[in-house]
């Protein structure tokens, strides 16, 4: 087999006026080769195949089976090859399918990147996408397992986006995301538009449910549920998913807080999301920019929904919550505490793992780092601190503490004998069976080996 650069220099050469003979010794070739390559009977890069190809009599079924299921796996198909006495491996198989491509498209399972997308309007101010994110790895100091939820949400009109970190994706973490990053994108577009989680709608016939439809006329908006399989249809929270990934969460440093981090992704947003170019019908301009000029409704007052997160009390009797530390009794110290707060509320209650509420507090505000004390409960601590503390000295490490009267009960148990008196008498006597042992036959043996 000749390679291109080969055959370019077999056609020079001949072009100059060589012959035959001389270009096969310059080039080190048989005289037959170089002739076939300069009638072009032979293909560069091409290895000629010395006799008839092996895989030709299975083409026809190969290709018929694929055509009738494009899914087909080819050790399946390997295996039927097998049975009508197919003599290559399975890797020539595999590789034989690619290089003549006999795998045909399915239709129906063609990705949004490889069939025909219709471009959507976006009118300003009618819709605004939604969409969960889970985020793999959360620093372990947040105590959130092994992913973090990431609600984000877009103006589909202009892209200005905003996005809220989430312990959880039920629906009152839901609506409480909702409601911040509505404030935060400047207010309520027309429609709100999400996939078929099932905290909005069935996910399997996409009606929305009781729950969230009293959420939609709070806040006055339509809710527009995506179809199925169709996610190009919110594409462009899509992508902003993709770019929170990519570009904070996977350089996020492990000694944040939760309110650290999310400061954080409010600066990345505000700083990498709003200063975007954006192509307008008025020229190009900036994310900030054409959101400005969105006609966005007022937010209303935050939906009454209650929040809750468990936590675990400190040895202080104290319990952390975003950021503050909240008292409760001390007999609560290093129990499992249930923390609640209505959205938008300004006072949270800690109740027992029973539902009974043992503390109210003032809400702080979020990543201050203050602690919040009932005066009752400080008192508390206090008492029961100095009852539990143990009074006189400390016991030294170098000190002689003998047993005890129990102790020498119990090794008198074990030993068999009577225990002794805790009064400070000595112990009694007690007659016990043993065995006697005569040392005269040991030492009349030993003279008798001494005479030998």
């Amino acid at each position: 087999m000749l390679t291109w650069e080969d055959d370019l220099e077999l056609h020079a050469l001949r072009k100059r006026g060589w012959t035959i003979t001389a270009i096969a010794n310059h080039a080190k070739l048989d005289r037959k080769t170089v002739r076939k390559y300069l009638a072009g009977d032979g293909t560069p890069g091409v290895r000629a195949r010395p006799g008839p190809d092996p895989f030709e009599p299975f083409a026809d079924y190969v290709t018929a089976r694929l055509i009738e299921d494009p899914h087909l796996w080819v050790r399946t198909l390997f295996d039927e090859l097998e049975d009508m006495g197919f003599g290559l491996s399975y890797q020539s198989l595999t590789r034989i399918i690619r290089e003549r491509a006999l795998r045909p498209v399915c239709q129906a399972c063609r990705s949004a990147t490889q069939r025909p997308n219709a471009v959507i309007d976006h009118p300003p101010g009618d819709e605004t996408q939604w969409d969960w994110l889970e985020l793999p790895n959360p620093p372990a100091a947040w105590g959130w397992g092994k992913s973090a939820d990431l609600l984000v949400g877009s103006l589909a009109h202009s892209g200005k986006w905003r996005a809220s970190l989430s312990a959880s994706q039920d629906q009152p973490h839901l609506i409480a995301g909702l409601d911040r990053i509505a404030r935060a994108l400047g207010g309520v577009s027309r429609v709100w538009r999400f996939d078929r989680m099932a905290t909005v709608c069935d996910p399997a016939s996409g009606r929305v449910s009781a729950s969230f439809a009293g959420v939609a006329k709070h806040y006055g908006v339509s809710v527009a549920i995506c179809p199925p399989r169709r996610g190009n249809r919110k594409g462009v929270v899509e992508k902003i998913n993709h770019t929170a990934a990519q570009r904070w969460w996977r350089t996020l440093a492990e000694e944040l807080t939760v309110e650290d981090a999310q400061a954080s992704l409010d600066r990345f947003a505000a700083l990498r999301g709003d200063t975007r170019l954006r192509a307008t019908a008025d020229g190009r301009s900036s994310v900030a920019v054409t959101a400005a000029g969105e006609p966005l409704g007022a937010v209303p007052a935050p939906y009454p929904a209650l929040l809750t997160e468990t936590r675990t009390a400190s040895r202080q009797a104290l319990v952390s919550y975003r950021g503050n530390r909240y008292s409760v009794p001390p007999e609560l110290a290093g129990a499992e505490v249930v923390v609640s707060h209505p959205i938008g509320g300004q006072v949270i209650d800690i109740a027992t793992a029973a539902g009974i509420v043992i503390a109210r507090h003032r809400l702080a505000a979020d990543g201050l780092g203050v602690a919040v004390r009932d005066n009752g409960h400080v008192l508390a601590l206090n008492a029961a601190a100095m009852a539990t503390a143990t009074s006189g000295r400390p016991h030294r490490r170098k000190e002689r503490i003998p047993p005890g009267p129990a102790a020498r009960a119990a090794a008198a148990k074990l030993l068999g004998t009577n225990t002794a008196d805790t009064t400070g008498g000595q112990p009694s006597t007690s007659t016990t069976d043993s065995t006697v042992i005569d040392l005269a036959a040991y030492e009349r043996a030993a003279q008798k080996r001494t005479l030998q």
